[in-house]
């Protein structure tokens, strides 16, 4: 298990789960149909539970790229394996909206909401308008990841052969308080634009389904907004923490 190896699974479970509960909420007759907003929250905290769980002892299991953008603005990680951190986020979120398209095949071939189809992808705005949106994603993942500094510790021992500096980050706070953190910002600040509030989440997924055979346009127009948004929010967290230290 490495870096990379960890956040591929850690991402892939979450987007698996969390996207999952969004099929299950949205395509036609699915158990879960119509369910409804906390279903979604809640299902979404208890994914990013569920990939910390398994990454955080090897990665720190940001599974986010703002996370990892963040901590290493602050100076906790080093640039130089950041890389590696993206390319697990992004192979992880793309094999995990796979997984969903290939688990909820059927009730994607009979639902006729090309609209609900993509949002078990990808997030979109509830009221489209270039800058309330950018500033929801922004101010959703500032709140993520300023909460995280002030819950992680600057300083872990070595765990095996992993470099502590790699593991800080959403591992190190346990799983629990995370899960709560991503529930109360769905609950609170999630209606305006699904909270992407990480770039992977939704960059990944988008790809898939324009490659995969679902019906619908994949709205590439608004794909900057969350990842761009949480980008500025991350960054904007970090300047603050440290100003603040």
């Amino acid at each position: 298990m490495s870096i990379l190896v960890a956040e591929i699974l850690g991402t892939m479970l979450l987007i698996l789960l969390g996207n999952g509960v969004v099929a299950n909420v949205v395509l036609k007759g699915t158990k879960g149909n119509g369910a409804g907003w906390i279903e979604i929250t809640t299902a979404w905290a208890l994914a990013v539970f569920v990939g910390v769980v398994v990454a955080g002892p090897y990665s720190g299991a940001h599974l986010n790229p703002a996370v990892t953008i963040g901590l290493a603005a602050a100076g906790k990680i080093t640039w130089a394996i950041v890389p590696e951190y993206l390319a697990g986020e992004m192979i992880g979120a793309m094999i995990g909206a796979f997984l969903v398209w290939l688990f909820y095949k059927d009730h994607f071939k009979v639902t006729e909401d090309e609209e609900g189809m993509l949002a078990c992808f990808s997030t979109g705005p509830a009221i489209k308008n270039t800058f309330s949106n950018l500033m929801s994603e922004i101010i959703g993942t500032f709140v993520l990841v300023f909460v995280i500094f002030y819950l992680a510790g600057p300083k872990l021992d070595l765990i095996g052969d992993v470099d502590a500096r790699a593991i800080i980050g959403l591992g190190s706070i346990g799983a629990v308080p995370v899960a709560f953190l991503v529930w109360v910002i769905g609950l609170a600040l999630g209606g305006t634009t699904g909270y992407a509030i990480n770039p992977a989440r939704d960059l990944g997924p988008r790809i898939m389904h324009s490659i995969l055979p679902v019906k619908g346009k994949s709205d590439w127009g608004y794909a900057w907004i969350p990842v761009v948004g949480p980008i500025i929010g991350c960054l904007i967290a970090a300047f603050l923490y440290m100003a603040l230290m």
